[in-house]
This record gives C-alpha cells, sequence and structure tokens, in this order.
C-alpha cells in the first residue's frame, strides 16, 4: 500500500506553520541587506539637502567659485547670507512675503476643512436623492488638472473684482482641496459604527449635536492628517500665487522665484531663503507627526 506525502508550503518545514504575508515581509526587510538598501537611499535622499544647508552659509564669493563639498578643506560660514534674506528693507528681503504667506495659508485650510467636514457628515449619515451620484462626480473632480482650472477662475475674480487679492487665493486653493478633503473625511466618518449615530439621535440629538458632539471628537487625527496635508500643500504652492496672487501679496515661493533679481545677481541667496520658507512647515510636520500618522492609518484599520 502506497502513501503520498502532503506537499510542504515554500519556505517552511514539515511541522511548522505557514508564515502570514506580513510577518514574512517584516523578516525580509529587517535583514541587513534591506537595512544596507535604506541606509544607502537615506544617504544619497539627504545629501543634496545637506549641500543646499551649508551653501546657505557659505560667503557669497565661495558659492560662486567652488562646490559646498569644499567646505571640508576650506571651512567659511557666515550669517550674512541670512540677514540679506531677513533684514526688513532692500529687494531681497523674504519677511513681508512670509506673512503673506501666514495669510494665504490660515483660511486655505480651515475653509476647505469646515465645508468638507458638513459635506462628508451629508455624504455619510443623511440620505437624500442623488447622493451617491454627486460623491462620485464631487471624487471625479479630483482628476481635473489644476492648470485647466486657472483661465476660468481668474475670469471669474476679474468679474467679482477680487483678482490679485487674498480672497482668490484662499478660494483657489479651497476649490482645489474640497474633493480629496470630502472623499477623506467621508471614508473616515463610514468607519464610525452605526450604532453610536443611533444613540446619539434615540436620546433626541439632532444633526448638529451629532456632529459637533459625537462625531467631532472621533475625527480629530483625520481633520489633523488633511489639515497638515493642505498646510504643507498651500506653503509649497507656486502657480497659484503666481496666478492670482498680486504684486504685494504673493506667498513666500513666488518671493524666492525673484530671489535672483532680473539679471540673476542675488541666486546666491536662493539656498538660505528655501531654508527659511522650510522652517514653518517642518515645525508643523514635526510637532503633529503623531496625528498625521494616525490619521491616515485611522480609515484603514479597526479595533
Amino acid at each position: 500500500m502506497s502513501t503520498t506525502t502532503p506537499p510542504v508550503a515554500t519556505g517552511t518545514t514539515p511541522g511548522t506553520r505557514a508564515l502570514p504575508a506580513a510577518a514574512v515581509a517584516r523578516r525580509k526587510l529587517s535583514k541587513p541587506w534591506a537595512s544596507l538598501a535604506a541606509l544607502v537611499l537615506a544617504v544619497l535622499w539627504t545629501t543634496p539637502t545637506a549641500g543646499l544647508l551649508i551653501s546657505s552659509f557659505r560667503p557669497e564669493r565661495e558659492i560662486r567659485t567652488s562646490g559646498w563639498w569644499t567646505v571640508f578643506s576650506d571651512p567659511q560660514f557666515t550669517l550674512e547670507n541670512y540677514r540679506d534674506v531677513l533684514q526688513s528693507e532692500g529687494s531681497t528681503t523674504l519677511a513681508p512675503y512670509f506673512v503673506n504667506s501666514f495669510i494665504i495659508v490660515i483660511p486655505a485650510v480651515l475653509i476647505p476643512m469646515t465645508l468638507a467636514l458638513l459635506a462628508s457628515y451629508a455624504f455619510a449619515w443623511i440620505d437624500f436623492k442623488g447622493r451617491d451620484l454627486l460623491f462620485v462626480a464631487i471624487f471625479a473632480l479630483q482628476i481635473v488638472p489644476i492648470q485647466v482650472t486657472l483661465l476660468p477662475l481668474l475670469t471669474l475674480f476679474v468679474d467679482w473684482g477680487i483678482a490679485g487679492e487674498f480672497g482668490s487665493m484662499w478660494l483657489a486653493h479651497s476649490t482645489f482641496a474640497l474633493p480629496l478633503a470630502v472623499f477623506l473625511l467621508h471614508n473616515f466618518m463610514r468607519e464610525i459604527p452605526r450604532e453610536l449615530i443611533e444613540a446619539a439621535r434615540v436620546d433626541g440629538a439632532g444633526h448638529v449635536k451629532i456632529l459637533f458632539s459625537v462625531l467631532l471628537p472621533l475625527l480629530t487625527p483625520s481633520l489633523a492628517a488633511f489639515g497638515i496635508f493642505q498646510f504643507l500643500w498651500v506653503w509649497n504652492d507656486l502657480l497659484v500665487g503666481l496666478v492670482f496672487g498680486g504684486s504685494d501679496n504673493r506667498p513666500i515661493t513666488v518671493a524666492l522665484l525673484n530671489l535672483t533679481g532680473t539679471r540673476g545677481t542675488a541666486w546666491h541667496l536662493l539656498s538660505a531663503g528655501a531654508f527659511v520658507s522650510i522652517v514653518v512647515p517642518l515645525l508643523v510636520f514635526l510637532s503633529l507627526q503623531r496625528y498625521f500618522v494616525k490619521g491616515l492609518l485611522a480609515g484603514g484599520l479597526k479595533g
């Protein structure tokens, strides 16, 4: 009488259970070659930034005549570049544009966040005719390129008399951010158990009470994740500020573009100006990083 031996799963030995795919991937990523590859990628990614940082502290003459790596053989440092971009007067100063970026970014984050919160609650928990079709239409707006909307929006803002004002940039950024904001917050809201909403309704709570007293505390991570994403997007934006901004209210990114001057005489200040511009978004991301990660994972994890 012949017997057959059952096949053994690849990567396992007889008498042992096959590891889950996540565990196998974790083991492979923790191997020395994987750590070495990650280290090489980190060095390649960080080297240009480190060179930019070193250049921002080098004298103008050294920046124009030699590469940043020569600092190791002939170290020369100065704060003159930062004084030039932060001084209160002069054509190279970034101080007023730094303030302009704050004036632009704060409403550009709060407006779409507020509208998306109300819209996502309606799509998630209020039954009305055409709800699914309207939600799909809003979701589809994410694929519309920003460049396609620039001319129609600019024409509309000119007709309204707000072209070149802060309001035009607030509306433009809010318009571009709303489809993604509604989609993200709707997905987070759908993860909330329906029993919680029904219990609030039994207690006599209306839609406003449910949204702001029951759901809003639970949505803090998702709101923080979208807020950080939108803050970084608006702060680093150049196209909207260049098209819709006026001569006195443009953001710091446009000022960096114009920092070289008409003849390129101040290009040595670009490295210092770049680091001045990234201070705020870097602080925002590092201080709220745990909320950002928690918000991104909230829609994909249960329990």
